[in-house]
């Protein structure tokens, strides 16, 4: 009986050569040191989302290249996706960014509100020259003109907004042209414009309906009815409009300007400080009676008094001296560098003023200077 193998072990058992096989055997190798740091660091570099994004033949091939990878490699493959997950946000925060404002849609170069609000004040504009009052015997006392020959109520009525809407179409053809109205905005003009012109109108509607009802006579024509509803729509499509869609795209995205400094928050205001009666400089006494220049001095007259008590003057200290509040505190020092204003002479001591408003208490007033 011959004993054979089935499968040769090596290639140099047959004699022949690896591609003869139909078989390859990867042997062992025969010391097998264990690495504890290269375990961890394999362990370590492992990561089971790029394992899992991985394709099949990857993973098929992945105990080969294990086993002829470096150990240094493995810390490189860990800092690999932790380079991946940091660029992520930057990705992310970069995209707003690359947003857009979108475009905004109307009829020419005017937005769909404008239109519209045009379409209203051309309206307004010509019914304004049709009679206020309708044909009666009443009519020949208050006038069967339009509101142009009223006074002038029409100012209110419909030029100022006239001047609105004309100011909106000059926005459009001129954008660096006229952008404000004092403090307000050609839309805040807009809006305040339009509302009283809608309040007058509906004022003299009001009127002719509570005369009509207490009288029964009705003077005002149909003007002032139609009148009130499209002022009422000017209304809608400048103080509400931004409520409404799709006239608010109009307001959306607008760049954001400083406002003029009357459109601002009011500053702060603050109680004035009080000041007390006793520092306040008294002014300097003149004789009315001068003594004429060739007249002799009595020498045997006394002196007139220097100052009176409630009279400021200079003086100045022969050292730093404190000058103190009524606690005693330090508020600041006096010395022979400079003349300090006394306001009023206590006797035993100086009421001092500083040069910033500061009003303290000299006590030591021994061999002071008076200028």
């Amino acid at each position: 009986m011959t004993d054979q193998k089935p499968t040769p072990e090596t290639p140099d058992e047959t004699g022949g050569t690896v591609e003869d096989l139909d078989i390859t055997v990867v042997r062992e190798p025969e010391t097998a040191v264990y690495d504890a740091s290269r375990v961890d660091s394999e362990t370590e570099a492992y990561d089971f989302e790029r394992d899992a994004a991985s394709s099949a033949p990857a993973a098929a091939d992945a105990p080969a290249a294990e086993a002829s990878a470096p150990v240094d490699d493995a810390p490189a493959a860990a800092e690999a996706p932790a380079s991946h997950v940091e660029a992520a946000p930057a990705a992310v925060d970069h995209a707003p960014e690359a947003g857009h404002v979108p475009p905004q849609y109307g009829i020419g170069p005017f937005s769909l509100r404008e239109v519209s609000l045009l379409g209203v004040w051309a309206l307004a504009f010509l019914f304004s020259f049709f009679p206020l009052y309708s044909d009666g015997p009443y009519t020949q006392l208050l006038g069967s003109g339009n509101v142009w020959g009223s006074g002038i109520d029409w100012i209110l009525a419909i030029g100022v907004p006239t001047v609105a809407v004309f100011l909106i179409v000059l926005r459009r053809f001129s954008p660096t042209g006229i952008r404000r109205v004092g403090s307000l905005g050609i839309d805040q003009f807009a809006s305040v414009a339009f509302s009283v012109s809608a309040v007058l109108w509906l004022s003299w509607l009001w009127i002719n309906i509570a005369r009509g009802a207490a009288t029964g006579v009705w003077l005002s024509s149909w003007v002032v009815w139609v009148e009130v509803i499209l002022m009422a729509a000017g209304v809608a499509l400048t103080v509400i409009a931004p409520f409404i869609p799709p006239f608010h795209e109009d307001f959306l995205h607008r760049s954001e300007t400083v406002s003029h400094r009357v459109a601002r928050g009011a500053r702060p205001v603050v109680a004035r400080p009080i000041s007390d009666a006793r520092f306040t400089m008294a002014a300097p006494s003149v004789d009315p009676d001068p003594a004429p220049l060739g007249d002799p001095i009595d020498d045997d007259e006394p002196a007139p008094a220097p100052a009176s008590a409630q009279q400021a003057f200079w003086a100045l200290a022969p050292v730093e001296r404190d000058v103190v509040d009524e606690n005693g505190a330090p508020l600041f020092r006096i010395g022979p560098t400079a003349w300090a204003l006394v306001i009023e002479d206590r006797g035993d001591s100086f009421v001092v003023r500083h040069e910033d408003g500061r009003i303290g208490y000299l006590t030591d007033v021994s061999g002071v200077t008076r200028g």
